[in-house]
């Protein structure tokens, strides 16, 4: 078996480097060249989920080929903890409730403060019969600190015509005000910042996460590798 290309982060001030001061190896953010083609494509994954589009604005979209089937990636995801090594647990703790994926906590370190809580509206593990890619996605209405709305991990099979070349492709989708309040979200500076620090660690989880799964199943194909 060969080495996982991952170390473990072991305290805070390990995350803090690792997710926040390090540049990503790969920048996860889809870019849109109009507010028409963010409307556009927003629009379109948000039906594929079964949300109300105009309840609902995703803000935030990351994405990121992965070189391995859609269902073992899908797979993996299902197995996602507190003891993740591509997530900052040292600072935001992933906390399972009663072991279930379905219901999760976030919080700060000590657990004494709910950064946010995650609960699932649905997690489709089995692609729909009419859907031509293959798709699969977790979905959380999300509570407490930010993201307050949706946060979905959608995986599809990559489409060649767009120029996708990996086996599949995950999607990080975020629908989210700041805080939790109105409020905090019109101050620019702030929410400046906050989509910043989203933006580094989420580009900094979904490469590890790549890492992650392709390694495991090129030993998946090839044991027997040193």
């Amino acid at each position: 078996m060969s080495t996982l290309p991952l170390t473990r982060t072991n305290g805070i001030l390990s995350d803090i480097r690792c997710y926040f001061i390090r540049k990503p190896d790969v920048e996860t953010l889809v870019n849109f060249s109009s507010e028409e083609e963010r409307e556009l494509y927003c629009k379109s994954i948000l039906q594929r989920i079964g949300i109300d589009v105009h309840q609902f604005k995703l803000m935030n979209i990351h994405r990121i080929g992965v070189e391995a089937p859609a269902s073992f990636l899908f797979h993996e995801l299902m197995k996602w903890n507190g003891d993740s090594i591509c997530w900052p647990n040292h600072i935001a703790r992933v906390n399972l409730q009663e072991n279930r994926i379905e219901d999760i906590v976030i919080t700060l370190p000590g657990r004494f403060y709910k950064l946010f809580v995650m609960k699932a509206i649905r997690i489709r593990q089995i692609p729909a019969p009419n859907d031509t890619d293959n798709a699969r996605y977790f979905l959380y209405q999300c509570s407490g600190g930010y993201p307050i709305g949706i946060f979905s991990l959608y995986v599809r099979t990559s489409i060649a015509e767009r120029g996708e070349q990996e086996m599949s492709q995950l999607f990080f989708l975020t629908s989210f005000n700041f805080y939790g309040k109105q409020f905090w979200s019109r101050i620019k500076p702030l929410r400046a910042v906050w989509e910043w620090i989203h933006n580094r660690v989420t580009s900094h989880v979904a490469y590890r996460f790549k890492q992650l799964v392709e390694w495991q199943f090129e030993n998946l194909k090839h044991p027997e590798t040193v």
